[in-house]
């Protein structure tokens, strides 16, 4: 793995945190949002990374006993899509709203305050643990910089 790959990974894992994070206060702000443009009370939103340029822990061995090792490939996370949540909405009694059905329900999102608030803590950390990353690999580079004085 080249050394300048590190850099990549790190600030692909700091890039896919900051869309978390946004779902994250989208779905917070939309907590009590009953109507939307495409109808309907709004529907929670979640992240779904994937890996990309990675090799698999057996093909990293086998190519590390041919002595190839990693060939430059770039490597990381990236969001591979924004899915929403399908489950039920929380209906509350109340006639009196203008969204309200033939029943007196409302349909309100199924956004859970709790869950948004732990994961933009999650993704918080995360992206904290990148730049940790990102910083001690650029500690590294100026340290090898420095030998050659």
């Amino acid at each position: 793995m080249s050394f300048l790959n590190s850099f990549d990974i790190s600030a692909s894992g700091m890039s896919a945190q900051r869309v978390r994070m946004d779902i994250a206060a989208e779905n917070i702000a939309n907590v009590e949002t009953t109507r939307t443009e495409s109808g309907g009370a709004y529907r929670r939103k979640d992240v779904v990374f994937e890996s990309f340029g990675a090799q698999s822990f057996r093909e990293a061995l086998r190519n590390a006993q041919a002595g190839k090792g990693f060939r430059g490939q770039r490597a990381g996370v990236r969001v591979s899509g924004i899915v929403t949540d399908d489950r039920e909405m929380k209906r509350v009694y109340n006639p009196n709203h203008p969204d309200a059905d033939a029943d007196g329900y409302v349909n309100y999102p199924n956004v859970d305050i709790l869950k948004e608030t732990v994961d933009s803590m999650s993704a918080t950390r995360s992206y904290e643990a990148n730049v940790t990353a990102l910083n001690a690999m650029k500690a590294m580079a100026q340290s090898a910089l420095d030998i050659g004085k």
